[in-house]
């Protein structure tokens, strides 16, 4: 009866543990999907898998192993949305369909809550479109090498293990992702 509470504490304390690690990495992740598939819903359905992936299958694992797998999860999934999204584009062409319908975005439409001024805004605003078309301009790799190093701060380790790829090449896909971030980015971002 001893062991069996103990273990009841043990899978409650790694449920709590799991909890906390999907709702700490949740608004990253989604932003890393949706700059990978350019479209919210779909950004959000390709979290969401992932999400519910690492539970299912890794949730017994020990919480420092969590986010290279998840990410690496997340990877796989934005991966197969490319595939399936290119073989969507196909028949929509062929069959001379438009998937490029988008409603208005209540929170565009929001005011600021931190009040700042409409330069202001349209400053910053300005700012995050050109790192946003500069993210989505990068390959897949160095993009998703750029995002776990510097927004993640995953190490070169744990991000090879994310990317199922070796470490020498998270270095050189994260080194041509800054390169290439700097000459695009020149007179925005430091």
């Amino acid at each position: 009866m001893g062991s069996q509470r103990l273990d009841r504490e043990r899978v409650l304390q790694n449920t709590t543990q799991l909890d906390s690690f999907l709702a700490e990495v949740q608004r990253r992740a989604f932003r890393m999907a949706q700059l990978a598939t350019g479209n919210t819903e779909d950004a959000m359905d390709v979290v969401q898998d992932a999400m519910f992936k690492l539970v299912e299958k890794y949730s017994d694992r020990p919480a420092e192993e969590w986010p290279p797998l998840f990410y690496r999860i997340l990877h796989s999934r934005i991966n197969d949305w490319y595939r399936r999204n290119s073989v969507r584009r196909r028949y929509l062409t062929v069959l001379g369909g438009n998937s490029d319908e988008q409603d208005e975005d209540p929170i565009q439409t929001s005011r600021d809550p931190k009040g700042r001024t409409p330069e202001e805004v349209l400053q910053a605003d300005a700012s995050m479109e050109k790192l946003q078309s500069a993210l989505q301009n990068l390959p897949l790799r160095q993009q998703q090498a750029f995002l776990l190093r510097a927004w993640e701060g995953l190490d070169v380790k744990q991000t090879a293990q994310a990317m199922s790829c070796a470490e020498g090449s998270v270095k050189t896909h994260y080194s041509r992702a800054v390169h290439s971030l700097r000459e695009q980015l020149g007179e925005f971002w430091p």
